[in-house]
């Protein structure tokens, strides 16, 4: 590899404040930001809006958002365009 032109690999703990969930690894991020990690050493941090802790296809949580198709909905919503001689 060609040195000098690769951003810093390192350990960096992301964390999804709305699971209470995080975990450490490495990336080429580099936050402003750190945390004290379980090892009692400081990391920096990247906080996620969501992760495998509350997605909900990991969690099982999904919701059925919409039980009818789309283009039925759309025809309840709309009806059918009427032409001239239609």
């Amino acid at each position: 590899m060609k040195s000098g032109i690769h951003p810093e690999y390192g350990p960096v703990v992301f964390r999804d404040a709305a699971a209470g969930f995080a975990f450490l690894t490495r990336s080429t991020l580099r936050p402003e930001q750190t945390v004290e990690w379980e090892d009692g050493r400081t990391y920096p941090v990247v906080d996620v809006d969501i992760s495998s802790a509350s997605h909900p296809y990991w969690t099982g949580r999904s919701r059925v958002l919409d039980s009818e198709g789309r283009v039925e909905r759309f025809r309840r919503r709309y009806g059918r365009a009427r032409r001239g001689g239609d």
